[in-house]
Formats: structure tokens, sequence, C-alpha cells
């Protein structure tokens, strides 16, 4: 092959209405820059395009995970609040408790927790309260009414068990017993407001 051959471009038909153009180095430069512009210009629309594809996606994607926690926090915030309610009532309660144990137990005290559980019995017979040694001495000492009475023409007895905390009694009868020790009570009235 030789030089002018190389020069030589193989059409497979013949050209028609061929014309030569010959153009100066500034007119090729300002097609070039012409170009680059236009192109430029195709390349920040289709940045912006997707651009904008990706803010909507992402906005979407955005509105879908609101959405989502909107509902796990509407599921979940009626179980924050019972339990919320639960530990205030365990306050309340360890509260109430530490108050009541730490008023000082008088005999009118414990005359008035005897009087409560007799009047929840329901038939009369042999009674008999169980106290803490010291209610019982506390009572002995100040010589109460409660010593003397009777139920059912039966002196009620009264004995020291250590079984029976301060400020509470045991009543047994021969139909059954009255728990009115203050434990008791309060796991009683914590059951209540728990269910």
């Amino acid at each position: 092959m030789n030089a002018a051959d190389s020069q030589r471009i193989p059409f497979t038909e013949a050209l028609r209405e061929v014309r030569v153009v010959q153009l100066s180095l500034a007119e090729l430069e300002k097609g070039w820059r012409r170009r680059e512009e236009e192109a430029f210009a195709r390349g920040v629309d289709a940045g912006e395009r997707s651009l904008r594809e990706q803010l909507v996606q992402q906005r979407a994607d955005l509105q879908h995970l609101q959405n989502g926690l909107l509902q796990q926090l509407s599921a979940t915030l009626p179980q924050v609040v019972r339990e919320c309610e639960q530990t205030l009532i365990s306050i309340a309660l360890e509260t109430a408790r530490k108050v009541v144990n730490g008023i000082e137990i008088s005999p009118e005290m414990v005359e008035a927790a005897v009087r409560d559980a007799l009047a929840s019995l329901e038939q009369t017979g042999r009674v008999r309260v169980l106290l803490h040694p010291e209610d019982l001495a506390l009572i002995e000492s100040v010589n109460s009414p409660l010593k003397h009475e009777e139920i059912g023409g039966e002196r009620i007895r009264f004995e020291a068990s250590p079984e029976v905390g301060r400020g509470g009694c045991l009543v047994h009868t021969d139909f059954g017993a009255v728990d009115a020790r203050r434990e008791v009570k309060f796991e009683l009235l914590r059951q209540a407001i728990e269910s």
C-alpha cells in the first residue's frame, strides 16, 4: 500500500453534491466551543434531571420512614403509658407502705384493726384474735375494752403471734379466718389496682 492509497476513503456508493469547505482555525474553534457548550448544557440538564429524580425518590423514602415511625409510635405509646401507670402505682403503693409503716402504732390503731376484722365476721362462735406481741402488750397496758367483749356469748380470746406484723391481726373462728394483716391488705390493694 502506498502513501496515496492510505489517504483514500473507500465508499460503497458514489458521492453526490459533495463540496469541499475550507474553514479557518477560528471558525473550527468557534464550532468546537459551540459543541462543547451544547454538550455542557446537555450534561447540566441531564444532571439536574437525575438530581430531581433522586430528590423525589429520597422524599418518597423519607415519607415511608416517617409513616413507619409514626405507626410504631402509635402502637408503642399505649404500652409505654401502661408501663408508666404500673410504675407510678408501684411507687405510690411503696410510698404508702413506708408512710403507714412509719406511723407509730397506738392502742386505738390496734383496736380499729381488730374491730374492722370482727365486723367482717358473718357467723358467731368462738373467736380467737392473733396480734403481734407488742400490739397485744399495748392493748393490755391500756386495759382495752376489746379484751372484755363477747361475740355470741363467748369472750374474744387474744393471743400473741409472730406471724402477725405490727398494726394488723388474724381472726380465727370455728367457721374460718379473717386475715387483716397490713401486708395482706397491701397485697390485695396492689392486686385490685393492677387488674
